[in-house]
């Protein structure tokens, strides 16, 4: 990857106060934390240049919208050095904040205790702007699962269909990243989609109702709303959210407003969903007391 080809991502607009009152313990599944280059420097393989996002910005975001408990998620511009992520959680505070990292085939077991105790609750494997080999899966998974963590997978959904061997032969927890990374124009019929629906229906595959990368209907992402539905439908009680705070890496796609996110998201559930979707499966899935 070379210098030209790296995008520059411009920071996101200020939130504004919902028309929803968000519930007590709503959770922010998935989001990034920027800190200064020279304290946190990025890799020479990254695809795209975030803007700094600071912690004081995100806490700014979540007070006004609500949100209580956070997950922050390793970028893919930090590689596996997951010190600005270890750092978040641990400046966020360890008691409504967790982490999901990413790590090598390197990594040892004594490392992985630390990160526990970190507040680390998952493994991420990127394989849209990450390097995360889908090889390393199967060895990583069982290091991580006496720790009852999970995996999280940001794939695209075509891909996600070849690795279903692979898939299977593993018993821990897997979340999807970004709704499952499905083709918006084949909708909810197209064979990926149906193939993300028959992953929920066992119970160890959890998703984000993270899409709005894949509306082709900006700014009010309408459609979106069939497939959201259709997931919440299939596991109301393993689907969790997130506003993906920064919004990085968007190519030629408008900078969304967090706060639009989060009531596209209500407007998607039932008040028992609203619940279960923002509060008690994150919590049950992240160890959150």
């Amino acid at each position: 990857m070379t210098q030209h080809s790296i995008v520059a991502s411009p920071p996101p607009p200020l939130a504004r106060t919902p028309k929803i009152q968000a519930l007590p313990g709503t959770t922010d599944t998935h989001f990034h934390i920027f800190g200064p280059t020279a304290k946190y420097p990025l890799s020479p393989a990254r695809m795209y240049d975030p803007a700094l996002s600071p912690i004081s910005e995100y806490r700014a975001m979540a007070d006004t919208i609500g949100i209580e408990r956070m997950v922050v998620v390793q970028a893919s511009v930090y590689g596996t050095d997951n010190s600005c992520l270890l750092d978040s959680i641990a400046r966020l505070g360890l008691k409504r904040t967790r982490g999901v990292a990413v790590v090598d085939q390197s990594i040892t077991m004594d490392e992985l205790n630390r990160m526990d105790r970190a507040g680390v609750r998952g493994i991420r494997f990127n394989a849209i702007t990450g390097r995360t080999p889908i090889e390393w899966l199967p060895r990583l998974a069982k290091m991580i699962e006496p720790l009852g963590w999970h995996i999280q997978l940001w794939i695209n959904s075509g891909r996600l269909l070849e690795i279903g061997s692979i898939l299977n032969d593993l018993s821990l927890r897997i979340v999807l990243d970004h709704m499952g990374h499905f083709p918006m124009q084949d909708g909810v019929e197209g064979s990926e989609f149906k193939n993300i629906l028959r992953l929920l229906e066992n119970d160890r595959f959890w998703i984000k109702l993270v899409g709005y990368r894949l509306s082709k209907l900006a700014p009010n992402f309408a459609d979106l709303s069939a497939p959201a539905k259709a997931l919440i439908a299939a596991a109301p009680e393993r689907c969790i959210w997130g506003t993906d705070w920064p919004h990085i890496f968007l190519e030629d796609k408008p900078m969304p407003n967090t706060t639009d996110l989060f009531e596209l998201a209500n407007s998607w559930m039932s008040k028992t969903d609203v619940q279960r979707i923002f509060v008690d499966n994150p919590a049950r899935l992240y160890s959150f007391e």
